[in-house]
């Protein structure tokens, strides 16, 4: 069944049946997208609504049956006769037909700002148009092995970076430099190398190729395949949803899409599974006490209810979301804050580093924490990336309901169950055969030599599954003695999430080096990514490398699509090539 009907089920299932309200959600004939600002009308009557950002709507009938009439510009109006308490999936026809679901997205985008007056509109530009915040990254350089022969990053799953860059392409924005980072890009994407061997918690893979927009550089990736969870073990959930109803987040674009993206989450819940809610805005208040995850609609209920308005008092409400999950803690089992927000904090401790501080505090519960942004004109990015790291946790932009459907849905173990924590991976070269090196992206998870993951230093997590991946770029020696075996050696560091014992995964990489074009889809795809990021960075290690570089290469790498995700990137490299002409 299509997902957007998934949600259709979920949004209706917080309705009182005593009201006489009718549910549903109305998407397009041809591309199955919602169609957002359809004017839903009861016939012979005054009351009418408009389907919001993700084409829902909720209207109040006036007896126990009624005619709906739907109109929208483009479309051909429907009229449709339904019961009390009827949830429905309407589909309209388009007088037009337009197939491509990127450029219906960006009309319903259109169409939607335009009518929005916090919308601002002037200037136009990254500066004068949106008041988002993003962390300084300073992209990495050549290190020359003889005096830097090792190379430590702390690992893990955050992916907002690729849906936040999205966002701003199909907004026709320049993309700000600072929001490109490199490893959430290359990891937003899925990987097909094998699943470790039973009883182990994590493979490791690697392949060194040429390089395709450095001749004489060559690229050494290495690959960290988790174990993945059957769904049946999953362990009980303790999850409380901290969600920031404050008057930044109303605009349809944030708390309408939150409420969606946590009903995709609710519909996963399990009877073992607990959920609370924190809503803040001036203060914090709690919404649903600890509930059990088979009450669905009591969950529904309670995030239907949330209304935007006011301050936002995050730390304050950070405190009172801890404090719900350690009382409610599950030995062994998934405990978690789950903070939705666009991260605009302005009551008590608001800075990146007094917040950070905060959620360091927090982190020796054993609580872990998932950031969720939404939002534009006054995201801070900066801020939820920041707490993220600190917390033990991960980190996602939704910018659309399908991304809400990729992480809570297609991607629910991955998201919310951890494999391992505080994990490093520390790189030794062999400068006999390595001049120099330079890695791709993790600016802000370069960790010194020798960590051993002390506290201060703490690595980040890896989810049920998940394949996380990481490129560097090699200068070789100018002489290469075929004696020398070993090109580099690796060292993944980490714990189990209830264990402090530091546990290793070790493995050499031998020099036998692979043509570019001869090297696995799932190498060169990731390799076309990261030169895309690196050209939206406008990296000054680019070499030879363009967009169509990009395209060709991404064209030819598709692989396994599940999902269709590698196929959408090959439409944000046409989208980016669009706008340089």
């Amino acid at each position: 069944m299509r997902k957007f009907l998934l949600l259709l089920f979920l949004w209706g299932g917080g309705l009182q049946a005593q009201t006489g309200w009718v549910s549903g959600a109305v998407e397009d004939s041809i591309s199955h997208r919602p169609i957002s600002g359809v004017q839903v009308k009861v016939t012979d009557d005054t009351t009418n609504v408009l389907t919001n950002a993700f084409g829902l709507f909720k209207i109040v009938i006036p007896g126990a049956t009624a005619t709906l009439l739907f109109t929208q510009n483009g479309y051909l109006p429907k009229q449709v006769t339904v019961n009390k308490s009827d949830r429905l999936l309407i589909t309209l026809s388009p007088v037009r037909k337009d197939t491509d679901p990127i450029a219906m997205a960006k009309a319903r985008s259109k169409m939607l700002h335009s009518s929005n007056p916090n919308y601002g509109n002037t200037g136009m530009g990254i500066h004068s148009f949106y008041n988002e915040t993003y962390g300084a990254t300073y992209e990495n350089k050549f290190m020359r092995t003889d005096n830097h022969p090792s190379s430590t990053f702390a690992i893990d799953v955050d992916r907002a970076a690729y849906s936040n860059i999205r966002r701003f392409l199909r907004l026709k924005e320049p993309v700000p430099t600072d929001a490109v980072r490199i490893e959430e890009m290359i990891n937003y994407f899925h990987y097909d190398y094998p699943l470790p061997l039973a009883g182990n918690t994590m493979a490791l893979y690697s392949n060194y190729t040429s390089c395709p927009w450095e001749n004489n550089h060559r690229l050494l990736q290495i690959a960290i395949r988790a174990r993945a969870l059957e769904a049946d073990s999953f362990p009980p959930s303790n999850l409380v949803f901290l969600i920031d109803v404050s008057g930044s987040m109303g605009t349809s674009n944030k708390l309408p899409l939150l409420q969606a993206a946590f009903r995709i989450l609710v519909n996963n819940l399990r009877p073992a599974d607990k959920v609370a809610i924190v809503a803040y805005a001036g203060e914090p208040g709690v919404m649903l006490p600890a509930t059990a995850g088979d009450q669905k609609e009591k969950i529904l209920n309670a995030i239907d209810n949330l209304n935007a308005g006011g301050a936002t008092a995050g730390e304050a409400a950070i405190k009172m979301a801890y404090h719900i999950a350690t009382a409610a803690f599950i030995p062994g089992g998934n405990n978690r804050v789950i903070l939705a927000t666009d991260g605009d904090f302005n009551v008590g401790l608001s800075s990146d580093e007094e917040m950070e501080q905060l959620i360091l505090q927090q982190k020796e519960s054993g609580v872990l924490l998932t950031c969720l942004g939404f939002g534009m004109k006054n995201y801070k990015d900066s801020k939820l990336q920041s707490l993220s790291s600190k917390g033990n946790g991960n980190f996602a932009y939704i910018d659309d309901l399908e991304e809400a459907n990729k992480i809570f849905a297609r991607e629910f173990g991955s998201t919310l169950f951890t494999i391992a924590r505080d994990v490093q991976s520390e790189v030794w070269f062999n400068p006999a055969l390595v001049k120099s090196y330079r890695l791709i992206g993790y600016e802000n998870k370069i960790l010194p030599a020798d960590t051993s993951i002390k506290s201060e230093y703490s690595g980040g997590i890896i989810g049920s599954g998940h394949c996380s991946v990481a490129l560097y770029e090699i200068v070789p020696t100018a002489v290469q003695n075929p004696a020398d075996t070993l090109l580099a050696r690796v060292r993944i560091a980490y714990r189990l999430p209830q264990d402090t014992t530091v546990q290793y995964l070790a493995g050499d990489m031998a020099p036998g080096l692979k043509s570019f074009d001869k090297a696995s889809d799932d190498c060169r795809f990731a390799a076309a990514v990261a030169l895309f990021g690196m050209l939206l960075r406008k990296s000054s290690y680019c070499g030879d490398g363009n967009m169509d570089m990009v395209m060709q290469i991404a064209r030819n790498a598709l692989g396994n699509d599940n999902g269709y995700y590698r196929h959408e990137f090959l439409k944000m490299i046409k989208m980016v090539r669009k706008a340089k002409h």
